[in-house]
């Protein structure tokens, strides 16, 4: 278990592993929410430390920018291909083409300025052991709304995503991923918790959605995307309730 574990950490982290290929990453996606506890733990920790002498914007973006260093800053790179992809006109074929071009465009360059600005802020208006609560409990469900959507949806395409959505059929392993992001939220954040899983898993199924109407499917930009999107909402609840 400890390298299928591995795998899964070196994957949705800068932290090498031996076991980091593809096929067994896809194969232990519903461990994602353990990745999503690790990264919450090390980011909440030191926003723990960080509120209680610095100003909140200046916590915010240094958690800000630490949460996108230790991912690789590839899930922020999919939210702007995905946004690119979805405001682009015309066809699914054209969609797909926009969101698969190396070029960041204006809708992508717009939606990462506002996401950026939006978790600067969310992260600002907690502190001290709420806000470590707060960045914990968003990691598992940002990790959970990728589990959602491999096991509900289809690949738009045969690429990155291919592998995750043939093996997250397994409705075992969704109850598994569901069970270890959404009992500790629950149990740590309360009402507060119950209401991020309802509002989190609304928006993963209105992703996919989208994701199918616009490109026919998910892809690992859409992935990306869900995590950023799904993180940002859960820390803006337990920020504003």
């Amino acid at each position: 278990m400890f390298k299928e574990i591995s795998s899964v950490i070196s994957f949705l982290t800068v932290i090498p592993s031996k076991n980091s290929e593809l096929e067994v990453v896809a194969k232990n996606m519903y461990l994602f929410p353990i990745a999503g506890a690790l990264i919450g733990l090390v980011i909440g920790g030191a926003g723990y430390g960080l509120s209680l002498f610095l100003q909140p914007l200046i916590t915010g973006l240094i958690l800000t920018g630490a949460l996108a260093i230790i991912t690789g800053i590839h899930h922020t790179d999919a939210l702007c291909d995905f946004a690119d992809g979805i405001m682009a006109k015309g066809t699914k074929e054209k969609k797909l083409k926009a969101m698969r071009d190396p070029a960041v465009g204006s809708a992508g360059v717009m939606t990462v300025v506002l996401y950026a600005a939006g978790m600067i802020l969310a992260i600002s208006m907690v502190k001290g052991f709420a806000l470590f609560e707060a960045i914990l409990l968003s990691e598992l469900m940002a990790k959970l709304s990728m589990v959602i959507q491999a096991n509900r949806g289809l690949s738009a395409w045969e690429g990155l995503s291919s592998p995750f959505t043939q093996s997250m059929k397994n409705p075992k392993k969704l109850v598994v991923a569901g069970a270890l992001a959404i009992i500790p939220t629950v149990i740590l954040g309360g009402m507060t918790g119950i209401f991020v899983v309802i509002s989190c898993i609304g928006l993963s199924f209105l992703l996919l959605a989208i994701a199918k109407r616009s490109f026919g499917g998910i892809s690992g930009d859409v992935f990306g995307a869900s995590n950023e999107l799904v993180r940002l909402a859960s820390l803006l609840i337990f920020a504003s309730v």
